[in-house]
């Protein structure tokens, strides 16, 4: 008769789980693959929130910019049917932000300026430079403005905005070359040769090979000479020389 030991282990039955070792932060040597399941566990919920917050993000960027694509594709439709003055007008009213209002802004104010309509012209030429703001245009604009003024009798108002151009050394140099000539010619009309030949110099340098210089230099010789070299000539011509040499008799 066989006895069967009484410290014989049984063998665990297939599935139980009751000797397995909890895997947690106190497990001495976990694996790779356990660190995971430790970490998806306690942060699956955040990890999976901050994947829903991205893919939102995402696709709301890409909304918007098809939608501003699909904007700017009607608004320059829109500007480039607007061939009338009542059409620039509401293409304005309605896209009043856009840089394309400010060159249908800037076009009404050039017509208003051929046709003599100063007033009307400077608005739209001051409404124009703040839509374009320190773009070519807008500081075109900003010139078209002192024209304007200075044809309207408002000459100190012209000039301080050409003031302003020529001052600025970010502005374009055709721009600042001829807002410099147009106060040359104002200080010449003025009989102000000194301040008129002092801004002549400012143009050559501003734009030595530019039409503005051109047409400094031609102002230049249309100035009268400076007073104080007109006073040395004057001395020159009545001071008698110190020795007369006279021819012996």
């Amino acid at each position: 008769m066989s006895t069967t030991p009484t410290n014989a282990s049984t063998p665990s039955a297939a599935g139980d789980d009751r000797n397995l070792v909890p895997v947690d932060e106190t497990y001495i040597a976990p694996s790779l693959e356990d660190r995971l399941a430790i970490f998806w566990a306690k942060h699956s919920k955040t990890v999976i929130a901050a994947f829903i917050v991205v893919v939102l993000a995402v696709l709301a960027k890409g909304g918007y910019e098809f939608f501003a694509a699909q904007r700017e594709k009607a608004a320059v439709a829109d500007y480039a049917a607007a061939t009338t003055d009542v059409q620039l007008k509401s293409f304005i009213a309605d896209h009043d932000a856009h840089p394309l209002a400010g060159i249908a802004q800037l076009r009404l104010a050039d017509e208003a300026y051929a046709a003599g309509n100063y007033t009307d012209a400077q608005t739209g030429y001051s409404k124009a430079a703040a839509i374009l703001g320190h773009t070519t245009f807008g500081q075109r604009a900003l010139l078209g403005s002192a024209a304007a003024f200075t044809q309207a009798g408002k000459t100190a108002e012209g000039a301080a905005v050409l003031k302003q151009l020529s001052a600025d050394l970010t502005v374009a140099k055709g721009i600042r070359a001829e807002a410099t000539y147009q106060l040359a010619a104002f200080a010449a009309e003025a009989g102000q040769t000194d301040e008129a030949t002092k801004l002549i110099a400012q143009v050559s340098s501003i734009d030595p090979s530019g039409q503005w210089t051109q047409r400094a230099m031609l102002l230049r010789s249309r100035l009268p000479a400076p007073a104080a070299a007109t006073a040395v000539d004057d001395k020159k011509q009545t001071v008698a020389p110190a020795v007369n040499f006279k021819a012996t008799p």
